[in-house]
């Protein structure tokens, strides 16, 4: 279903709440991910946002891979509460971002 390792979006989120100072980093690390990471990165936010449910998360997945008009890192990076919404996203599919973020520390 999620064509993302779930340590790679925690990854994200870790840096995006480093703040300005891990921006270029953050830029490098999502730019570096292929189209599918970026795509199934981008749906897991819209879920955490409420975009879309989680039942409908192919239909996100699409929909991200359809409408990329903006680099993924800009796009995501100009998102207010990414951090948060990858987080929500990724409870919303079952994963547990706890174990995640203990495995990365």
């Amino acid at each position: 279903m999620i064509e993302i390792s779930p340590s790679k979006v925690v990854q994200v989120i870790f840096l995006h709440r480093e703040g300005p100072a891990a921006d270029s980093e953050l830029h490098a690390f999502i730019q570096d991910l292929n189209d599918d990471e970026k795509a199934h990165l981008t749906a897991i936010a819209w879920v955490g946002r409420g975009s879309f449910e989680a039942e409908d998360y192919s239909e996100a997945v699409a929909t991200a891979v359809n409408e990329a008009t903006t680099p993924t890192a800009d796009y995501l990076m100009g998102m207010p509460h990414l951090s948060e919404n990858l987080e929500a996203g990724l409870d919303a599919l079952g994963i547990d971002v706890s174990g995640e973020e203990e495995d990365l520390l």
